[in-house]
């Protein structure tokens, strides 16, 4: 029987992407599954940390080597998403010197670049860092776009000849006696979504060979054809600084423990994390103590975090994958290596693999393996190339120099611009309309947000993801009405104002851990802002289309 493609990839994550784009290069028939949008998943809830290994270097020196690996590789492919910040493993007066000496020693046996610097030196770099600061391991951790990489890949794929379907949920595997050959899938109606399928309608896929690429989902998945998979879900919570309180990362040198690392990230700092296992990676509880906590003890190497302004914080769940056997019970002790699971040699169920664990640093190499053995199971001869070819958008060094005035627009912007698009800049940015700027904190063009909306349609958190609009120090409160205007007259009022209530939404949700100080007027000044000008305060009844500012009263 004919498939309707040869390979199906399930999850759009970073992972997915990355797989997707492997096997298009080789030359296979491609289809890609994500039941939301691209990244919306763990990917989209991460620290954006590209790991240099030394968080790794004492307590799983291979997933270290493959960090220090995979990070030369991203910055080569992927240079206008990566921000080289260096990082620093700082030592406080009551952490171990024998552990500092090991993380040290193990971050040399990995081939991870490292050097001590002292207090001194270390506050040189880092003037913030607190006075009793006794010494860091200097490492060259730096910070990545998610949504940038991940896009990039999908793009990459889908330029090679795959389908990317997004709001696409997986509601069912099809197997016929110990054969998978596809899924059944649920189009839903999400703004945005692009598909030759009426939205609320099911689908069947069938694929020559199907890859479960949905983290810490893929229990799930493997459920659907009564496959065990042993996926312990981990949520951890990451607090969002309203500047760049460091311009390096900034780690905790101790064995292991929660409020360990402050990330720098575009125009803000991501403190993280926690690490707590939890039963759904869907529904799991928020809970304010995680955001005070990860204040208080971060607090101790960065001391103005204590009276800086939180913005938003936001939950990511890990996909930690324990062998059989394993027994472990603190999931902090649960290696981050990634398994690739073949459900035939496993379960003595053909037509599948699953892959599992792992780390957004390593998600190509990762894809790379699970690509040479679909390649392998299907009897196709053909080698990874991704490791060599640049990303879109990544070309062409020179297209992310600094200049005055370039395309017309301020220096500042136009540098920006440039990072954001790389290779595409000139595409994109050259154009004989006017181009103000939309988003002001996170300096984004009309020119960008046009352009995202012609990848990603009306849904206005793909054009976020795409291009930072709305991440910036208002969380949308001033620019997101203007993103929903460039719908106009593309989509209806109807689908505009889905759209709108749907960005509103999302950048409100993560803003409720963090309503204290000024980050509350700031909260109180959107809420007023969006109340007045459109009314789009909460009915007390929850009439579909408003927004739930929920139980917000100013602060009384």
């Amino acid at each position: 029987m004919a498939q309707d493609t040869d390979v199906l990839v399930l999850g759009g994550g970073s992972t997915g992407c990355g797989i997707a784009r492997d096997l298009a290069m080789r030359g296979l028939e491609v289809t890609l599954v994500e039941r939301g949008n691209l990244t919306g998943g763990t990917t989209g809830r991460m620290h954006g940390l590209l790991h240099s290994g030394g968080r790794y270097a004492v307590s799983d020196q291979a997933s270290a080597t493959e960090c220090i690996e995979e990070n030369e590789v991203l910055r080569d492919i992927a240079d206008h998403c990566v921000e080289m910040t260096g990082g620093l493993f700082v030592q406080r007066p009551e952490d171990s010197d024998e552990y500092f000496q090991e993380k040290l020693e193990g971050c040399r046996e990995c081939g991870i670049p490292a050097r001590v610097l002292s207090g001194r030196e270390a506050r040189e770099v880092e003037p913030y860092l607190a006075d009793d600061v006794a010494r860091a391991i200097e490492v060259p951790d730096g910070a990545v776009d998610p949504f940038r990489l991940c896009v990039a890949n999908a793009l990459d794929a889908q330029n090679h000849g795959a389908r990317i379907e997004t709001h696409a949920e997986v509601i069912d595997l099809l197997r016929e006696g110990d054969d998978i050959y596809g899924v059944k899938v649920r189009h839903d109606s999400g703004p945005g979504k692009r598909t030759h399928n009426a939205p609320g309608t099911t689908e069947e896929i069938t694929a020559e060979y199907v890859v479960n690429a949905t983290g810490a989902w893929a229990g799930q998945i493997g459920a659907m054809a009564d496959l065990e998979i042993e996926v312990r879900p981990s949520k951890g919570v990451m607090t969002i600084m309203n500047v760049r309180q460091v311009d390096t990362v900034v780690n905790r040198c101790r064995p292991k423990g929660d409020a360990d690392i402050i990330v720098p990230h575009e125009t803000t700092a991501i403190l993280g994390t926690t690490d707590e296992e939890v039963a759904d990676p869907d529904d799991y509880p928020e809970e304010q103590w995680e955001v005070d906590h990860m204040i208080e003890t971060l607090s101790e190497l960065v001391p103005i975090l204590q009276e800086a302004r939180t913005i938003r914080s936001f939950w990511g769940v890990r996909p930690l994958y324990e062998p059989p056997g394993t027994g472990t019970k603190d999931p902090t002790d649960i290696t981050r290596d990634f398994f690739l699971l073949d459900h035939a040699d496993r379960d003595g169920v053909a037509g599948m693999s699953s892959i599992v664990g792992g780390k957004f640093t390593t998600y190509r190499a990762m894809a790379e393996e699970i690509s040479d053995h679909v390649c392998e199971k299907l009897g196709v001869d053909a080698s990874c190339a991704t490791a060599e070819e640049p990303l879109p958008g990544s070309e062409n060094i020179e297209a992310l120099e600094q200049g005055m005035d370039d395309f017309g627009l301020r220096s500042p912007i136009a540098r920006r611009s440039k990072q954001r698009l790389g290779s595409r800049a000139s595409e994109v940015l050259e154009t004989d309309e006017a181009n103000p700027v939309i988003c002001q904190c996170e300096g984004v063009t009309r020119a960008e947000v046009r352009d995202a909306i012609e990848q990603s349609g009306s849904d206005l958190n793909a054009v976020r993801i795409r291009t930072r609009a709305s991440m910036g120090n208002c969380q949308g409160g001033f620019c997101s009405m203007q993103m929903a205007n460039e719908l106009h007259p593309e989509y209806d009022e109807a689908t505009v104002r889905e759209a709108l209530d749907e960005l509103f939404q999302e950048r409100w949700k993560g803003q409720r851990h963090a309503l204290w100080g000024e980050q509350l007027s700031q909260a109180m000044l959107n809420y007023a802002l969006h109340a007045t000008t459109m009314n789009r305060d909460a009915d007390p009844a929850g009439t579909p289309g408003d927004i739930e500012y929920a139980n917000f009263d100013g602060g009384n």
